[in-house]
């Protein structure tokens, strides 16, 4: 006879179409049980549309049957909100007390210095009224789904990502919302989206600290914030207005980034602090919270983010961001 280990170990190899992840990683199998030659396994239907019910109901059927002692496998589909299948270790918010810093693009780059690391990731681009994390993957699949959720999209990496721009007709349209309906979607994006079993979770906030960030702290289990910044003249002011809020809504602050701190000049082997010298340290101190690093101004990476190809940039940059916020997350932040 079969154990259920063994049967929920040959599931891993049934994917659910257009995420390409298995049913076991999308915490889909709900219910494993075998008696004698007979194994009966309940998956949620939530998030696949008919066809891939039809799909996944026969592979799955396929793969049980193959295993020693088992001549009949049955497969049955059960309803389940997307929000109870959900089971995310770490979710990282990364916010700005202005736009135009770079908040989106360190989003991405965590995920992607994350996923480099073995593991699982997701990105939820939650700045509804500028999303740009779609466009620096290179993502214009829409999202399937059903009435239980929607599935995210998967990146080249195997990084899954959800954008308001995703479910546009066109990347170009605006979103023209009052704040409560803006509010409103997020809320969603936290309880329609399957993302299944995920070790991080990055959510890329509207900047500023008024109503969208505000809801998104309150809606979802933030472990913790990133607050990312650029060095300019009024730089702790700005930055110390994001760190306050974070704390008054008693949320951790993991750290902060210093974005577009130098330009390296190669061909004379200097750095030209464009902005102003560099103040991720002192801001960090200021602020009483962990300096995660700072990204240089780089055209080779501004030019992969243009071209939808980010995940092809190779530099020990992303590599320190990873290891500095799985460092931070361990030690329990601040």
């Amino acid at each position: 006879m079969a154990s259920e280990e063994q049967v929920r170990e040959s599931l891993e190899a049934v994917l659910v179409p257009s995420i390409n992840r298995s049913i076991v990683a999308m915490n889909l199998v709900r219910e494993v049980t075998a008696s004698g030659e007979k194994v009966n396994v309940t998956l949620a239907s939530t998030g696949l549309i008919p066809d891939a019910q039809d799909w996944i109901k026969t592979k799955a059927k396929e793969v049980i049957e193959k295993l020693p002692d088992v001549n009949d496998a049955n497969v049955e589909y059960t309803d389940a909100k997307a929000k109870d299948l959900n089971e995310i270790d770490h979710i990282v918010a990364v916010m700005s007390g202005k736009g135009g810093v770079g908040k989106s693009l360190v989003s991405g780059l965590l995920a992607i210095a994350l996923k480099r690391k073995g593991y699982e990731v997701g990105i939820l681009d939650a700045d509804i009224t500028g999303p740009s994390i779609p466009r620096m993957f290179g993502l214009s699949a829409r999202p399937s789904g059903n009435e239980g959720g929607i599935l995210p999209v998967l990146s080249g990496s195997g990084i899954e990502v959800m954008s308001i721009n995703l479910l546009l007709p066109s990347e170009d349209d605006a979103i023209i919302w009052r704040g409560p309906l803006i509010g409103n979607t997020i809320k969603q994006f936290g309880e329609d989206v399957l993302w299944g079993k995920l070790d991080y979770l990055i959510v890329d906030l509207p900047p500023g600290t008024a109503d969208a960030p505000l809801t998104l702290m309150q809606s979802f289990p933030i472990s913790g914030v990133i607050v990312v910044f650029t060095p300019q003249d009024l730089v702790q002011m700005i930055v110390r207005k994001a760190v306050n809020m974070v704390r008054k809504m008693e949320k951790r602050v993991l750290g902060v980034v210093e974005n577009m701190s130098y330009l390296y000049v190669p061909e004379i082997d200097k750095r030209i602090e464009v902005f102003g010298r560099s103040r991720g340290e002192e801001t960090a101190r200021a602020v009483n919270a962990p300096f995660l690093g700072q990204l240089p101004i780089d055209p080779k990476l501004a030019k992969l983010c243009d071209e939808g190809k980010i995940e092809r940039y190779d530099d020990e940059i992303v590599t320190r961001l990873g290891e500095a916020l799985v460092q931070v997350v361990s030690a329990g932040g601040r």
